[in-house]
């Protein structure tokens, strides 16, 4: 067991962080949700007076012991892989139960029902769950945001004439960025180190997390080849049928349907497959509106490595070995899914819901729809430095829909300044949105 008093010098703040500010005064217990990598154990210990890390044997037999040993732990209490012991969460159910006081526990691991810890009770009402994604681009690169999501959410920045900021990240950089990946751990690694940390990464998804969570594996390279067609199917609505025809590979024959349906609902529990749902407007009428996710992995490093390309690669439209129908080029779908990661992280710190607008047949597509009490922000995601009145058609087909509920409208691109144009549409670099 180990105690800590004080917060670690070296860790850089996350958005995350202040949406547990706000809500650990008033709750007992709250679960650190992401996928393995992306820094809930490192948030955590910030916030933790006794550090239970049960993937240690020596700590996991004591809990297997007696799981309400935590009950005597001096408060915050962090418990780490909480899985590992799957009695210790029934434990902390019943704690709260019994009256705990707000911020009393804190836990990290899979979320109930997935593998070991699949008969343990949901936790509904008694542990709270906060997700964590890998790092934002503002987390990467904090101070240098001069755009404030919160702003454009609230109106405040509509209400300006203009917004401001100018920008030297150049679309190497963003390259740069979508490779280099989002979990903190592997941010000191490049080149072949990186790339093997990756392809561990997968490799411990195939060979571990899929078992443990009571799937059995028996051609790992079709698991493989599976994730590498739905990485080239990133911000893409694309089918199902589509990415599995796309996983078939030099086999004769496709993953079976329902081995697919396994793998996307397990991957999607452990949270390595993380799609943007469709925008379900419940005050404003659309017609043919499509109800099929848009499709994203944890971080777009990994569909990078997946599909073996490289800078190099992205920055000459070289594709990769894997084809899914899509508009625009590979590099702009990693684009939109690194943009995702601020756009997701700064809505959920606002306290809003995140999805995305299609309509049927794609003649009106919007990338995220980020919705708060009824207002819409709405932003388009370009790969390019200048925007046109063609980039912005989408957005202001939407404000014509939506009137007054529109509370604003951008578009996030690579170019190297933040502007308003004159049509009232905000044209924002990825680097200088913060939340």
């Amino acid at each position: 067991m180990i105690e800590t008093n004080s917060f670690q010098s070296s860790y850089v703040r996350r958005t995350v962080d202040d949406e547990l500010d706000e809500i650990l005064a008033q709750l007992p217990a709250v679960l650190l949700d992401g996928a393995k990598g992306v820094g809930k154990t490192s948030t955590a210990v910030q916030r933790s007076r006794t550090v239970r890390r049960l993937d240690v044997d020596s700590e996991r037999a004591v809990a297997e012991a007696d799981p309400f040993v935590i009950a005597s732990d001096d408060p915050p209490v962090l418990i780490d892989e909480w899985h590992s012991v799957p009695a210790v969460w029934d434990a902390v159910r019943r704690l709260v139960d019994d009256g705990s006081p707000g911020g009393r526990f804190l836990l990290t691991g899979s979320p109930p029902g997935v593998g070991i810890g699949a008969s343990t009770h949901s936790g509904a009402g008694r542990i709270a769950s906060v997700r964590m994604r890998p790092l934002s681009f503002a987390e990467r690169h904090p101070g240098c945001a001069t755009v404030s999501f919160a702003g454009l959410l609230e109106g405040r920045e509509a209400r300006r004439s203009s917004i401001s900021g100018r920008s030297a990240v150049t679309l190497v950089d963003y390259v740069d960025e979508i490779v280099s990946s989002g979990f903190p751990g592997m941010r000191h690694f490049t080149g072949r180190a990186l790339a093997t940390q990756l392809d561990g990464y997968v490799d411990r998804i195939v060979e571990h997390d899929l078992p443990e969570a009571g799937f059995t594996v028996r051609r790992p390279a079709t698991v493989r080849r599976w994730l590498t067609a739905y990485a080239a199917a990133v911000s893409t609505t694309a089918s199902f049928e589509k990415i599995r025809d796309a996983a078939r590979g030099s086999s004769a024959s496709a993953p079976a349907k329902a081995t697919t349906m396994a793998y996307t609902e397990l991957l999607t529990a452990l949270r390595i497959v993380d799609p943007i749902e469709a925008w379900l407007p419940t005050r404003n009428h659309f017609a043919r509106l499509s109800s099929a996710p848009k499709h994203q992995l944890v971080d777009p490093a990994l569909a990078v490595r997946l599909l073996d390309r490289t800078r190099h690669h992205l920055l000459a439209g070289e594709e990769g070995p894997v084809a899914v129908p899509r508009n625009g080029t590979l590099l702009g779908a990693l684009f939109e899914s690194l943009a995702g990661l601020s756009v997701r992280s700064a809505a959920q710190a606002a306290a809003a819901r995140t999805s995305h607008l299609r309509t049927d047949g794609g003649r009106h597509e919007v990338d995220f729809i980020v919705e708060r009490d009824g207002g819409v922000l709405a932003l388009e995601v370009k790969l390019a430095s200048t925007v046109t009145s063609a980039d912005v058609r989408h957005l202001l087909w939407l404000r014509e829909k939506l009137g007054d509920d529109l509370v604003d409208a951008v578009v996030i691109t690579t170019g190297p300044e933040a502007y308003r144009r004159s049509d009232g549409i905000a044209v924002v670099p990825l680097a200088l949105l913060g939340p």
